[in-house]
């Protein structure tokens, strides 16, 4: 399955133990992860402004996620509705690269449930969905 994991998730991955730490690791195993320029960049920007990671962590963590991804960018933006319009360069990236599961913590997002053909999911959401 092609999965996108949003910047919140990959953050609380690596920030903490836990549920998303869980679904890093998840996917990496058994799933094929779609990553996309902006988030990149924001990885890098949260990691470096927010948790004060050294350049050189940020670096290695960003070259693992892109070793093992399939780099995909935004096509035109989709006619969502949502207050963030950043996120709508997330979604179409995950849209461009054949994500079945876009996975975030995000509330307007999990609101939306779908985009085209796209699950939208809480990272509990795709651990239940793996239990079953």
């Amino acid at each position: 399955m092609k999965v996108f994991l949003d910047t919140n998730v990959l953050v609380s991955a690596v920030a903490t133990r836990g549920l998303c730490a869980d679904v890093l690791r998840e996917v990496f195993r058994h799933h094929h992860l779609i990553i996309s320029p902006k988030l990149l960049t924001e990885l890098e920007t949260v990691f470096r402004r927010t948790l004060g990671l050294p350049q050189n962590m940020i670096f290695e963590f960003i070259e693992v996620i892109k070793q093992d991804s399939q780099l995909s960018t935004p096509s035109p933006l989709l006619n969502v509705k949502i207050r963030d319009k950043e996120d709508l360069s997330m979604l179409s990236s995950a849209l461009n690269g054949g994500a079945d599961l876009f996975i975030t913590g995000d509330k307007e997002l999990l609101g939306l449930k779908s985009v085209k053909n796209m699950d939208i999911v809480s990272p509990r959401m795709f651990w239940e969905r793996l239990k079953a």
